[in-house]
């Protein structure tokens, strides 16, 4: 699944899930909700919500695109290293 996200060139959801894991990827996303528990999503320019509306639907997906480089509200992907470095030290002192 986390491939085909990162492949795709829009993906529609009506999961928060996949909202976030479209953001994390750089990917536009329709969400076909009225609503979002990631508004950052929708102020950075990624994600667009658009219901059950046909027509907003067929919109969006023929024309919204971000021209925004995400912006780096959940983290910048790196915790896993500084984790482990300061685990390292920890245990070993290092």
């Amino acid at each position: 699944m986390v491939w085909l996200e990162k492949n795709a060139l829009k993906i529609l959801t009506d999961s928060g899930g996949v909202q976030k894991e479209a953001y994390f990827s750089n990917v536009p996303c329709i969400t076909l909700r009225d609503e979002t528990e990631w508004v950052e999503t929708i102020k950075d320019g990624w994600n667009i919500l658009v219901g059950a509306d046909k027509r907003k639907i067929l919109k969006a997906v023929s024309s919204f695109n971000s021209k925004n480089r995400p912006k780096k509200y959940f983290g910048d992907g790196k915790a896993t290293k500084r984790i482990l470095k300061i685990l390292c030290h920890f245990i070993h002192g290092t």
